[in-house]
């Protein structure tokens, strides 16, 4: 694994689970002897508003926030958010989408449509952009509740960061009555 600081960003809605995911990803790293650094931003969070957690990672760490234009990994947990933070990534940088719709509220009041097309529109300007649906994964691990878990297992294909690691931490994070589900949505979320 290089030296170099890399940051990853997760984006999405209140209630999908960034913050833990964003925990679980500081472990795993930190389980492989990295500098972590992770930094969020919750504001309307338990009202469906915006959530965001940067991680940056690499021998050395001076900051927790990456800044636009900085981000290697996205990871997008509702579809919209992608656009709203493609422009943090770098030119060569990694989008993975969670294809899973939650409408704002000026959409449910008829105000603003929601955009189609947002994975093409993305790929238009990035290489690598990885489409999953994150709420079938769950329902096939056998909880609902499990996208932020598949959408990992979907995001370590693009770290190096062992199986043996990644279990292990899942492990330490779950209690037993659903630790086995996520370790289901973990390993089906890699499939992507």
């Amino acid at each position: 694994m290089s030296n170099a600081t890399k940051s990853i960003l997760l984006a999405g809605v209140g209630g999908q689970g960034i913050l833990r995911a964003s925990d679980i990803l500081c472990l795993a790293f930190m389980a492989t002897g990295l500098d972590v650094k992770k930094s969020e931003v919750h504001g309307m969070a338990q009202r469906g508003g915006c959530v965001t957690s940067h991680v940056r990672y690499g021998a050395k760490v001076y900051s927790p926030i990456a800044k636009k234009g900085d981000v290697d990994i996205l990871l997008s947990f509702e579809k919209l958010e992608t656009l709203r933070y493609l422009d943090y990534l770098k030119a060569d940088g990694v989008v993975i989408i969670n294809e899973e719709e939650i409408y704002p509220p000026s959409v449910n009041l008829g105000d603003a449509i929601y955009p189609g097309n947002i994975e093409v529109l993305t790929s238009r300007y990035f290489k690598k952009v990885k489409c999953v649906n994150a709420p079938d994964v769950a329902r096939r691990a056998g909880n609902a509740r499990a996208i932020n878990t598949a959408l990992l297992g979907a995001l370590s294909n693009e770290l190096m960061i062992t199986d043996d690691v990644w279990n292990r931490v899942l492990k330490e994070s779950f209690p037993q009555k659903t630790l086995e589900a996520n370790l289901q949505a973990f390993n089906l979320g890699k499939l992507f």
